[in-house]
């Protein structure tokens, strides 16, 4: 098979295609033969040698999630089997014409989607799910407010509240994006603009406040965030693109008895991880399959465009997913 591997750590000329063997496929695992492969920002890190991914996992192959045909199955359960469309979260080695992946990683994919959509689901819709509703326990009529809500995880975020009764507040420094994402039902855009957002945002919440936040930026906004959440909000950490270090007010959160998350996907255990897909499969697929709900693609580049698709989406340019068109 062929692969797109990292020369050596660095920019993304460093990106080539090789042939490289087939992958194994050990007891539970199954290959597949990929149609379509995500891009994410932790891809720009490993590739940058910053990112280091689970141990057994090649460095010089990225890719977290895929999508395409079940080649071999060594599923005990039969749940997966030959010729099935699947697509699967991934720690890596995602950027080839075949994956081996654990079958509690699959997922089924929706008869209606293209195998372009399908690829773009995975790390964000499962990151945006688990930390809404598994972490922060987000609830019917509550307001959570999105930062970088034109991002992969943000629509994601935005369609996964909507359709559970949330009512959303965004924020992108870009309003081209902001005027997208209305149209998957943001409520509320706001193009940050310093201490105007929290006035924004009491305003439009007739002062009481948020009751989550989900920050997929890191440090940018974190005094205005423990301003605009209301008594016991709640926040959940989940990107930090702006920056990791930050001065914190413990007063707010004692005065406010609000709660503090951090997460990441990546390197939680395959037992956790497939209790995550397990309900996900169940509760969210579904509503991909009836429309309610649906992945936002920015972009797909043929493979062999690897270094500008990686050009485009360190741009911060795009709206929701950049994916990679494997042949």
């Amino acid at each position: 098979m062929k692969a797109i591997v990292v020369s050596e750590p660095g920019e993304s000329s460093r990106l080539e295609i090789q042939e490289l063997p087939s992958p194994a496929v050990g007891p539970g695992e199954v290959r597949v033969r990929v149609g379509a492969a995500g891009l994410n920002r932790a891809d720009l890190l490993q590739r940058l040698g910053q990112y280091p991914p689970p141990p057994g996992t090649s460095p010089d192959i990225l890719g977290l999630e895929i999508a395409g045909t079940v080649l071999v199955s060594n599923d005990p359960s039969g749940r997966i089997r030959e010729g099935d469309r699947v697509m699967a979260l991934l720690p890596g080695e995602g950027y080839a014409q075949e994956a081996a992946v654990s079958a509690v990683l699959c997922m089924p994919v929706p008869e209606k989607l293209r195998v372009e959509e399908a690829a773009a689901i995975p790390e964000v819709f499962l990151t945006a799910y688990d930390a809404l509703f598994r972490q922060i326990d987000l609830r019917l009529g509550e307001t959570l407010l999105i930062h970088a809500a034109g991002s992969g995880v943000g629509t994601a975020a935005l369609q996964l509240a909507k359709v559970s009764g949330v009512r959303t507040i965004g924020t992108s420094r870009h309003p081209e994006k902001l005027r997208r994402a209305s149209g998957l039902g943001l409520d509320e855009a706001i193009v940050p603009s310093g201490s105007d957002l929290v006035e924004t945002v009491r305003k439009l919440t007739q002062g009481r406040g948020v009751d989550a936040v989900l920050d997929l930026v890191g440090t940018a906004y974190w005094p205005e965030n423990l301003e605009m959440l209301r008594a016991l909000g709640r926040i959940i950490v989940v990107g930090l693109v702006s920056g990791r270090k930050t001065e914190l007010d413990l007063g707010i959160l004692l005065r406010k008895r609000l709660r503090v998350y951090g997460t990441a996907l990546r390197s939680r255990s395959l037992t956790e991880k497939a209790a995550l897909i397990r309900e996900f499969s169940d509760r969210v697929v579904p509503l991909f399959a009836s429309g309610a709900i649906r992945p936002v693609v920015d972009r797909v580049f043929p493979w062999t465009e690897a270094e500008e698709a990686h050009r485009y989406l360190g741009s911060n340019d795009s709206f929701g997913k950049v994916v990679l068109k494997v042949e």
